[in-house]
């Protein structure tokens, strides 16, 4: 199976293989190194992980934005 490489780097993988990852639109595919190659993994966010922010949001500053969250980097512990 080949997949084609866009002038930005961009690469469409078949939706066979994104449906045999279980990987939705927003979420991420973790590639890893390996001594045989790369590995592809996906990774999707349990909003049960997210439970240690309760409480650390500010109140009245509107509602908690997952797809902002997932944009930004944060400790593996929550992402993974």
């Amino acid at each position: 199976m080949f997949v084609k490489v866009t002038a930005k780097r961009q690469v469409t993988f078949p939706a066979r293989v994104m449906d045999a990852l279980g990987v939705k639109p927003g979420d991420r595919i973790e590639i890893e190194e390996g001594p045989d190659g790369f590995v592809l993994r996906p990774r999707h966010i349990d909003p049960i992980r997210l439970a240690p922010l309760r409480g650390k949001l500010p109140r009245g500053k509107g509602s908690f934005d997952l797809e902002t969250f997932r944009s930004k980097p944060y400790g593996r512990t929550l992402r993974d």
